[in-house]
C-alpha cells in the first residue's frame, strides 16, 4: 500500500493498555453528558436509581438496563411530543437523519457538526487502511437522503484527497466507468453484480475498468459471495459496516477482521439472554455505546443500545497492519435469522450455499429463500429459488444438489431435521429477473418467514 498507512497514527497505534484507559475515561465523560443533556437519559437513570458518578468503566455499563430501536421510537413523535434522545439544542443540530425504516417506524438522529466530523474520521480512517489515496476517484452507491452514510463518506474523502462521484444508486450508465474511470466502487454485493453484468453486455468487462478496490456495506454477505465477486472484478473487496447510530468500521487490507474505531464507539456483546458478556471468539448480540472525547457533544448519543446484529471478536492483539484497534467478525442482522426448531439460519448461511463455487459458472447470484409450514405438525419446508443465466441449459437437480451439499457444510445442525424428513429443503431456478423480491417495493428481503 503506497501513501499514509494511517490516517490517525497516534490514535490508530495506541498501546492496547492506553486504549482501554481511554475507553473508560471517555465512558465516564459519555454518561456525564448524557445525564446533562439528554432529556431521555436523565430520565433513565432516575427510573431505574442509576447513579451516573458510578459508572467507571466499560464493565460498569454490564450493570445498565439495554435500549432497543424500539426505546428510541418509543421516546420521539408520535408517541412523545418531543425527541426524548435529542441532546442539544436545536440551534446546535446540523442535521436531521433517519434510518432506513425498513424494521418499522424511522428512528429519527440529531447531528451536529461534530458528530459529522467524528463519522467522518471513522470512515476516512477505514479507507486509509484499505489503500485509498490522494487522487482515487471514488463512485458511491448508496443513498443520499436520510441515511447519513454516503454523505459522511463524501465528507471523509475530503481530508485523503479522494474525488467522490455520489451516483447514490448502481444504476447509473455504464458510460460513467469510460468517462471518468474510477478507481474504486462502494455499495452492496448485488449492487456490483448487476454493474458488472450491465458492463459486460455493453462490451466493457469489469476486470478492464481499472478499478483498484471495491466496499461492500449496508448488507452482511457470505465470503463465497465476496470471493465470486472479487473474480468479477479481478480486484479484493472489503467489508465495512456502519449505521445511521454511528457503528462505522471496517477491514483493512489484511481482510482479517473489521476495525472498530474504540475511541469513538464502544461494542460489548452479549449472551442470546442479555445477561452477561461473551469471550472473545465467542458470538454474541452487539451492544453499543456513543463515546465522546473532553468537551465534545453529541446531538443523539446512546449508551448500551442494542444493535440486534451478532457477531464475534476475532483478536485485540496489534493486526499485521499495525493497527491495535479490535477487529470483530462481519455482523450478522438478527432480523434476518429463521428458527427451524433450535436450529438458527441465517440469510448470510443460504447466501453461501447459493454461491457455492461449482454453481456460479450457471448462477447470476441472486436468490431468494421462504420458509413455509408443512402440512405435519413440526415440519417446515425451506424453499430457495436461484436465478440462472440460461434455466434450459442448466441441469436443475445438480444445482439443487450443490446448494444442498453446501448448505448442510454451512449449518450442520439442519442435517439431522432433513435427514428425518421434518425438514423440506426444495431448490428451483429462475431466469434473470425471475424472483419475487424484484417486483416487490422497498429493499429486497432475501430470506421471508411465511409460518
Amino acid at each position: 500500500m503506497t501513501g499514509n498507512r494511517y490516517h490517525d497514527p497516534v490514535v490508530e497505534t495506541l498501546a492496547r493498555s492506553d486504549l482501554d484507559t481511554l475507553i473508560d475515561e471517555r465512558i465516564r465523560l459519555t454518561v456525564r453528558y448524557a445525564k446533562e443533556h439528554s432529556p431521555f437519559y436523565r430520565r433513565w437513570f432516575e427510573r431505574h436509581n442509576i447513579r451516573p458518578e458510578a459508572i467507571r468503566d466499560h464493565e460498569d455499563l454490564r450493570d445498565l438496563p439495554i435500549i432497543s430501536g424500539a426505546t428510541i421510537r418509543r421516546y420521539q413523535p408520535p408517541h412523545e411530543q418531543e425527541f426524548c434522545f435529542k441532546s442539544v439544542p436545536w440551534e446546535a443540530v446540523f442535521t436531521v437523519n433517519e434510518t432506513s425504516g425498513t424494521s418499522g417506524i424511522p428512528k429519527s438522529f440529531f447531528l451536529t457538526w461534530e458528530d459529522w466530523e467524528r463519522y467522518a474520521e471513522k470512515y476516512a480512517r477505514l479507507f486509509v487502511s484499505q489503500g485509498f489515496e490522494a487522487g482515487d476517484r471514488v463512485v458511491v452507491c448508496a443513498s443520499y437522503g436520510m441515511n447519513v452514510g454516503a454523505n459522511t463518506m463524501t465528507l471523509a474523502a475530503r481530508d485523503i484527497g479522494m474525488a467522490i462521484v455520489p451516483e447514490g444508486k448502481c444504476t447509473f450508465p455504464v458510460r460513467v466507468m469510460e468517462q471518468y474511470r474510477p478507481t474504486a466502487l462502494i455499495g452492496s454485493i448485488f449492487k456490483l453484480l448487476r454493474l458488472a453484468r450491465r458492463m459486460e453486455a455493453e462490451g466493457h468487462p469489469p476486470e478492464d475498468s481499472g478499478v483498484k478496490r471495491l466496499v461492500v456495506g449496508g448488507e452482511s454477505f457470505a465470503p463465497e459471495s465476496r470471493r465470486y465477486l472479487e473474480e468479477v472484478w479481478g480486484c479484493p473487496v472489503y467489508n465495512s459496516y456502519g449505521s445511521t447510530e454511528g457503528t462505522m468500521c471496517g477491514e483493512c487490507t489484511r481482510q482479517a477482521g473489521l476495525h472498530v474505531p474504540e475511541d469513538l464507539v464502544h461494542f460489548d456483546l452479549y449472551d442470546p439472554g442479555m445477561n452477561r458478556f461473551v469471550h472473545d471468539g465467542e458470538t454474541g448480540r452487539l451492544v453499543y455505546t456513543t463515546l465522546l472525547a473532553p468537551g465534545k457533544r453529541a446531538g443523539t448519543l446512546l449508551i448500551n443500545y442494542d444493535t440486534e446484529d451478532t457477531c464475534s471478536v476475532v483478536s485485540r492483539e496489534r493486526c499485521d497492519c499495525g493497527r491495535t484497534h479490535m477487529r470483530i467478525a462481519s455482523p450478522r442482522r438478527e432480523a434476518e435469522t429463521i428458527r427451524i426448531g433450535d436450529i438458527a439460519l441465517n440469510r448470510v448461511d443460504v447466501e453461501a450455499a447459493v454461491f457455492a463455487p461449482e454453481n456460479m459458472a450457471h448462477l447470476n447470484g441472486e436468490y431468494e429463500a421462504f420458509i413455509y409450514g408443512g402440512d405435519e405438525a413440526g415440519e417446515t419446508i425451506l424453499r430457495v429459488s436461484m436465478e440462472c443465466f440460461d434455466p434450459a441449459r442448466v441441469d436443475a437437480d445438480e444445482i439443487k444438489e450443490t446448494f444442498l451439499a453446501a448448505l448442510l457444510r454451512s449449518v450442520p445442525a439442519l442435517s439431522g431435521a432433513y435427514e428425518d424428513g421434518s425438514l423440506q429443503i426444495l431448490c428451483s431456478v429462475a431466469p434473470p429477473g425471475g424472483l419475487e423480491l424484484h417486483r416487490a417495493p422497498g429493499r429486497p428481503k432475501r430470506i421471508v418467514d411465511r409460518r
